[in-house]
């Protein structure tokens, strides 16, 4: 009988980095509740439903009739008070030279210098009842406290909305954009092996981040690149995990906060390693193997140690050298010790990346 022909693929030598994928959810670094500072009717809205909006927009604006009569009225006093300060304050100068000649007492004196710091004090309070109506004045024009996207107009105009603290309706949410968070439970296996190689400054690229990939639920690969942010402060007993917070690039908005995410964590230095196509691994009960051609084109068997996967090979830690052919299809034709006829087979070439 002519010997089996078999598919054979060359065992090959990459620089790959491990990585450890994880399930996250992404979110806005900022999310501001947008309340009146002061009560009255909405009058006017300034911006359309998901409009990206900038700090100091003007979003809406509450009849200011009130508060502009209210400011009036703290105007004219203001004035009075200042008049009543410039008469107190020529009486006060004239009282050292009418008392040196006599022409009043020394108790009129003191009512004169009393009444100056009187009209001192009248001033001040005007100046702030006049101040604080001037800010409730401003406050009628409900501008955005920060850059992001706003959320609908939950209020429309006519409404009476109220501003006083801790009780203030709720007019819309801003969120920022660029960048975002993504959160995700880390677990302690992997932590412990990140700690290490933080602590040896193995994982640190530009600026000292660790880098980290990300992608959505309709994404391909790991499109985003972003850097771990920060890791909470203690473990979750209950679920053996830590929270790790990344942080995203987002300058097109095309991640939104809430959103489903894969994000995957370095956990190793890039390395050479041997890999083999996965179509070359077998399995003998709890033993993997694969099937290597020797020099006379016979079969020999060889217990392997694997590692992660990489775009359709796998990284193999021990058991084949750079350069070994292994059976990639025809593993059920081929016996070890027997001859075969081998056609070769060309391995994908991978990315470099190699994941859990």
């Amino acid at each position: 009988m002519q010997p089996p022909k078999v598919t054979v693929a060359q065992v090959i030598e990459k620089r790959v980095v491990e990585w450890r994928e994880f399930t996250g959810r992404t979110e806005a670094i900022e999310t501001v509740e947008v309340k009146p500072r002061v009560s009255g009717h909405i009058q006017e809205i300034h911006f359309q439903s998901g409009q990206l909006v900038k700090k100091g927009d003007l979003l809406f604006k509450i009849d200011p009739r009130w508060h502009q009569a209210e400011f009036d009225q703290r105007e004219a006093e203001y004035a009075q008070a200042k008049s009543r300060l410039e008469t107190s304050e020529r009486e006060a100068k004239r009282t050292s030279q009418l008392l040196a000649s006599k022409a009043i007492s020394t108790e009129e004196a003191e009512a004169r210098q009393s009444r100056f710091n009187e009209a001192k004090a009248g001033l001040l309070a005007a100046e702030a009842a006049r101040n604080f109506s001037r800010l409730d004045l401003d406050f009628t024009e409900i501008r955005s406290p920060i850059d992001g996207r706003v959320s609908r107009a939950l209020v429309t105009p006519g409404n009476f909305v109220s501003g006083l603290a801790g009780n203030g309706t709720l007019l819309t949410t801003i969120v920022t954009v660029d960048p975002v968070y993504v959160y995700a439970n880390f677990d302690e296996q992997s932590l412990l092996k990140f700690n290490e190689l933080i602590r040896s400054n193995a994982l640190a690229s530009d600026g000292g981040k660790v880098p980290v990939e990300l992608a959505l639920g309709n994404e391909e690969g790991y499109p985003h690149r972003g850097a771990v942010e920060s890791l909470d402060n203690r473990l979750d007993a209950g679920t053996g995990s830590i929270l790790l917070r990344a942080l995203f690039p987002n300058p097109d908005g095309a991640i939104l906060p809430g959103l489903f995410a894969r994000i995957r964590v370095p956990l190793s230095t890039e390395y050479p390693a041997l890999m083999i196509s996965e179509g070359a691994i077998g399995t003998d009960q709890a033993q993997k193997f694969v099937l290597a051609l020797t020099s006379s084109n016979t079969v020999e068997y060889r217990a392997v140690k694997l590692g992660p996967s990489i775009d359709g090979l796998r990284v193999v830690r021990s058991g084949v050298k750079e350069g070994d052919q292994v059976v990639v299809n025809g593993l059920q034709r081929a016996r070890p010790g027997q001859p075969v006829t081998p056609e070769k087979g060309v391995p994908s070439e991978g990315k470099g990346i190699a994941q859990r």
